[in-house]
């Protein structure tokens, strides 16, 4: 994602002599400026601060502050993630596991997207941390390192878009069990493996024609997305504090663990807790009963069937809020990483569509490779489940293996900082980062319950190695012969020297 302003001014400079610049380099001019460091951003001029950068504008910028923030909220997912992750904290450990595992998760999530932000906002494109690879390894490492940590993150995400439409369409079918007939203890309606996946396909689709509409028109909407999550989540906390008849003691829920995974061990079951932390969807045959849906029942039992209903309503409108901001993080990265020539059909999944000014063809890519996934489960629930638990190792790997190149490399290449900085505090941040996303990667490829069995087997370590020797053998065999990273273009020629040499205000939002 960009994180340039909304100004659609442009350089008329003529280009200089036909040489690139290194963008490695010092920047020109830098120390004539009396107080404050070298940034990379260039006030009010997008085209000036992405030709800086190597690249030249194709994607327009019509993101505000507030609909940039109420992206960043949208996309986080917590009033949609956790009740729909809610039943392997509580099953792995017990209550305590479950509220201590995403207060901890959330603080080391912080870190990662601090040091994310810092190195982001120095390269602002739609690549993301994919571009700023170019900048923080040696020039003779880049291909290998942004090829790795590029499909890392297209498949993270793709698997990521793909469980947040399932676990939407399940919390969907959940709310009709819910409403059906309850008899013998049993709801009449119970949906089935291929409802389930229909039901996630014709989301899929919803999410693309959204995703494929105008910056302007995604602007509008996305503006909602916050206001929205923020107000029902106040608002159903406060009912089910208020309306709930029978609630559990402090004592119990804050510190009752238990050793639900029969490891054998209430610390190792507490650590399996932070699955539903890491995990967007979980328990994929849970809609056969709402109480598979522990958050679905816990709603009923508040408000009701029609209470229930109406705050259940809420957590899916959010759920599909954040598949929506999901899908669209995943597009603009499958458009950069076709611009670079590293996708199979790239020069169709690079263009950009001339009414809607948007990576149409890439965005319905993401969609159609999302189906397929999703259509795994009409045959096997655990295929399926291997697939989608393979999202945060894989997004965490991505993120980190940035991070820890930028550590390494830094005395060897210089990194201009962005508006937003870290200072003494970015190399802390980023070796608790990198420590927590190796520890947890660890964690989160064990199975969550002993004995282990064919049915509840974690098969993402086996998806992460086909993975990794698909990627690398595709490297070594034919890409590492043409492909060589993020491609800048000549624009950068354009650029006077004497542009370096002011000090402007950080940029407000982003490239969509």
């Amino acid at each position: 994602m960009d994180l340039t302003s909304t100004s659609q001014s442009t350089t008329k400079d003529k280009p200089a002599k036909k040489k690139e610049e290194d963008p490695k380099a010092p920047v020109k001019g830098a120390s004539r400026s009396s107080s404050a460091p070298a940034m990379a951003t260039i006030q009010d001029d997008d085209e000036r601060l992405l030709a800086r950068i190597g690249y030249k504008q194709e994607l327009r910028r019509e993101f505000s502050k507030w609909s940039t923030v109420s992206y960043a909220i949208s996309i986080l997912g917590v009033l949609g993630s956790v009740p729909a992750t809610f039943a392997s904290p509580l099953a792995a450990g017990g209550p305590a596991t479950a509220v201590w595992c995403w207060f901890i998760g959330s603080c080391m999530a912080m870190c990662i997207g601090s040091s994310v932000a810092e190195l982001v906002s120095a390269y602002p494109t739609a690549g993301g941390m994919y571009f700023v690879t170019k900048h923080v390894v040696p020039e003779d490492q880049v291909a290998i390192f942004a090829w790795v940590q590029g499909w890392c993150n297209l498949l993270g995400q793709t698997a990521g878009v793909s469980s947040v439409a399932y676990t939407v369409s399940q919390m969907l079918l959940a709310c009709v069990s819910m409403n059906s007939t309850f008899k013998d203890g049993q709801y009449s309606y119970s949906p089935t493996a291929l409802e389930t996946v229909l039901v996630s396909i014709g989301l899929l689709c919803v999410m693309g024609v959204i995703c494929s509409l105008t910056t302007k028109s995604l602007h509008r909407i996305v503006l909602w997305f916050a206001p929205i999550n923020i107000l029902a989540s106040i608002g159903i906390c406060a009912a089910i504090l208020l309306l709930t008849p029978e609630k559990q003691s402090a004592k119990w829920v804050f510190t009752n663990v238990t050793d639900g995974s029969g490891w054998g061990s209430k610390v190792f079951s507490f650590l399996l807790g932070f699955l539903s932390v890491a995990w967007t969807m979980t328990d994929y045959d849970g809609t056969t009963h709402p109480t598979g849906m522990p958050a679905a029942q816990i709603f009923l039992n508040a408000g009701g069937r029609k209470g229930g209903t109406i705050m259940w309503f809420f957590v899916i409108l959010v759920q599909f809020f954040t598949g929506c901001s999901a899908m669209l993080a995943d597009t603009r990265m499958a458009y950069a990483f076709a611009r670079d020539e590293a996708l199979p059909f790239s020069n169709v999944l690079a263009k950009v569509n001339q009414y809607t000014h948007t990576p149409v063809n890439a965005v319905w890519f993401v969609v159609f490779f999302s189906i397929c996934l999703n259509c795994i489960a009409i045959g096997s629930t655990e295929t399926a489940t291997a697939i989608f638990n393979i999202t945060a190792p894989a997004l965490d790997v991505s993120y980190i293996s940035v991070i820890l190149a930028h550590q390494l490399y830094k005395h060897r290449v210089r990194f201009i900082e962005g508006p937003f900085t870290l200072g003494r505090w970015g190399t802390p941040i980023n070796i608790i980062s990198i420590t927590w996303v190796i520890f947890i990667s660890v964690v989160l490829f064990f199975p969550p319950t002993q004995p282990v069995t064919p049915a509840n087997m974690n098969y993402a370590v086996c998806v992460a190695a086909f993975i990794a020797i698909f990627s690398l053998s595709w490297w070594w065999l034919s890409a590492r012969r043409k492909y060589t990273g993020p491609r800048t273009k000549d624009l950068i020629e354009a650029i006077r020297t004497e542009d370096y040499e002011e000090i402007y205000d950080p940029p407000n939002n982003f490239e969509v």
